[in-house]
């Protein structure tokens, strides 16, 4: 892996990747939309060969890929990933067919790797510990179009002779994450000195620091691995523990509503993931939990606290 084409790198998972990757030394291609802002990237942008188009419309791209020549690409983008669009019809007009046409035009361009980024909603919701051979019973149309696009793309790039991965990312938290987010309410109402309103948190949940997801991503693209790879830290603990951890790093004795948010009849699901997978290639998570706590807090309290 040397030249990367990379989708969704404004993107909060994106942009941490690109930022990876070029500071490993690879030459990288994004494709960024002309509306989309840069932020994320910061100073990287100027490291980089920008394209400006949307993966939505990938004719446009065969001549900038044809261009560049990479011999991988790592598809990131994807639109409605929003809560608000998790059962939208457009999850499958604006991806799915997208996706495909993606890979097409790669292969003719020369690409050898294709790298897509899934969803542990492509499960749905299970008591079990997740691995990848697990039963997929996503109950979103976003979990749906996630999977349905992961069975069409390992078959396209295995008609083409492309190796193919499809990284099943689980919760990934961190600054400059969006704002509609557990941890992004939790540490914005916290630093606003607002009392956040909370489930019990006594379910467990894995949750993943940026930099250690960005990480798994250059990994996965740099070994031989294939097929789908569970991306998550592999230790879920309960979610009031990450909870707590933001409102320490902020003030112990700050008050929290937990219980304030009701259960769901059904109980609440456990978000557990087995990272064996990912494990075989050399990978682990270097960022203690508290830690990327303490860094999710500071960059939030640098933005709202003059």
């Amino acid at each position: 892996m040397k030249r990367i084409f990379i989708t969704g790198a404004t993107g909060f998972i994106g942009a941490a990747v690109t930022r990876r990757l070029v500071a490993d030394g690879y030459e990288v291609a994004a494709v960024v939309r002309p509306e989309s802002s840069t932020w994320r990237l910061g100073e990287t942008v100027d490291r980089i060969r920008v394209i400006h188009g949307s993966f939505e419309s990938p004719d446009s791209l065969e001549e900038p890929l044809a261009d560049f020549r990479p011999d991988t690409v790592m598809h990131l983008a994807w639109s409605g990933v929003g809560r608000s669009s998790r059962n939208e019809p457009d999850q499958i007009r604006n991806n799915v067919s997208p996706s495909a046409d993606l890979l097409t035009t790669a292969a003719k361009a020369g690409c050898r790797t294709f790298l897509g980024v899934g969803s542990q909603a492509e499960y749905g919701p299970s008591r079990e510990l997740l691995r990848e051979d697990s039963p997929t019973r996503p109950t979103t149309v976003y979990g749906a179009a996630k999977l349905a696009t992961s069975v069409l793309l390992s078959r396209l790039a295995a008609m083409r002779d492309m190796r193919f991965a499809w990284l099943r990312l689980f919760s990934v938290y961190g600054p400059q994450d969006a704002p509609d987010t557990l941890v992004s309410y939790v540490t914005t109402e916290l630093l606003a000195g607002r009392c956040p309103a909370v489930s019990r948190g006594d379910h467990e949940w894995d949750y993943l620091y940026i930099d250690d997801a960005a990480r798994a991503f250059v990994a996965v693209g740099a070994s031989q691995a294939t097929g789908v790879i569970n991306v998550a830290s592999g230790d879920a603990k309960p979610l009031r523990e990450t909870i707590v951890s933001l409102r320490d790093a902020i003030d112990p004795s700050l008050p929290i509503a937990f219980g304030a948010v009701p259960e769901p009849a059904s109980g609440a699901f456990p978000l557990r993931a087995n990272v064996d997978r990912l494990r075989q290639i050399g990978w682990r998570p270097t960022v203690d939990p508290r830690d990327g706590a303490s860094q999710t807090v500071a960059w939030y309290r640098q933005r709202l606290i003059p």
